[in-house]
């Protein structure tokens, strides 16, 4: 039976190339001193977004973490979007590793501007927990793979730090809205405190993160990756798939995009399919008037795997392992559901 995997980005098997490249890598113990594969894809990231410094972790979540612990501390506060990965899809870690709490505001298609962390940011007095982080998401998950524009960013970023924030970027999906938008990394130079970016979501490899930041940060954020446990030894053969797909990875995020705008316009015209949000990237959330725990039930059955998103929203991501004939056989088979 065929097996079309809409689930998410992340269950992508890496390419015969990216294989090769990671067999050829060299390594050393990137916990005792240097890996050098490690270091090179942490410097060319890190100089991509201008950043001084790169952290390799396990995955987006650990990276993410490690920047919460970083910049908060106990009786602190985080601003974010309401659909937040932090909030909603990382086990409660801001309060369990900061000891922070969070401050949720509903911005519109998952992305805030300045009125909404004007109203955000609470008193200084002892009544009120310290707003310290404003932490931002680009593209934006739960919102349908969102994208900031350019202009937002600057106009939050400079907000935020004229009232004593610090600002992160969970920029797990950042290279989906570097090409949606046809913006430039240069153009994110400075924004950020802290930005994390992944691997093992459009870009195919099989792990990793990065976080990235400044040199006055780097020994806090690494030592907290060794709190952590996040420390690999020959992680050199990991961070050559992630060279491989700044090479080979990048520019074809335009076909995945294009691929979830052909799925979400065939799915104007199928009954069964009350609302579609068009996507600007490779995420295409839409809404039934059926059990959608049941349409996952069938369509598992003839194939095709998705995931349910709550409230009764459903999620379908185009990746690196998605052709324009799976687009097609997909909506067929969903056309004939009665």
């Amino acid at each position: 039976m065929q097996n079309i995997d809409f689930r998410s980005d992340t269950v992508t098997q890496p390419t015969r190339g990216m294989l090769e490249a990671m067999m050829q890598a060299a390594t050393g113990d990137d916990v005792i001193d240097i890996d050098p594969t490690v270091r090179e894809l942490e410097n060319r990231l890190a100089k991509h977004f201008g950043f001084d410094r790169g952290l390799f972790c396990p995955s987006g979540t650990m990276a993410n973490q490690i920047a919460m612990m970083h910049h908060l501390r106990q009786g602190d506060e985080v601003i974010c979007e309401a659909r937040s990965h932090i909030y909603w899809y990382e086990g409660g870690g801001v309060a369990a590793n900061a000891g922070a709490s969070i401050r949720l505001v509903h911005g519109e298609n998952g992305c805030l501007t300045v009125e909404d962390l004007q109203h955000a940011i609470n008193p200084k007095n002892e009544h009120a927990a310290f707003s310290k982080l404003l932490s931002l998401e680009n593209t934006g998950n739960k919102a349908g793979g969102t994208c900031y524009p350019i202009a937002d960013l600057q106009a939050l970023s400079a907000f935020a730090r004229e009232r004593g924030l610090a600002v992160h970027m969970d920029g797990a999906r950042m290279f989906n809205a570097l090409i949606a938008t046809g913006q430039s990394a240069h153009q994110h130079h400075g924004l950020y405190d802290s930005l994390s970016i992944c691997l093992s979501k459009g870009l195919g490899c099989p792990v990793g993160s990065l976080l990235l930041v400044n040199e006055s940060d780097y020994d806090s954020v690494r030592r907290i990756r060794k709190r952590l446990g996040g420390g690999m030894r020959q992680a050199g053969y990991l961070a050559a798939a992630g060279l491989y797909a700044l090479d080979f990875h990048v520019e074809r995020l335009a076909n995945d995009h294009r691929r979830a705008t052909d799925l979400a316009e065939g799915f104007i015209d199928i009954p069964w399919i009350q609302k579609v949000i068009l996507p600007q990237t490779n995420i295409v959330i839409f809404y039934t008037d059926r059990d959608p725990s049941e349409v996952i039930r069938v369509l598992a059955e003839k194939g095709i795997r998705l995931m349910e998103m709550g409230g009764g929203a459903l999620r379908m991501v185009t990746h690196l392992q998605i052709t324009d004939e799976h687009v097609q056989t997909t909506l067929q088979i969903m056309r004939e559901l009665e």
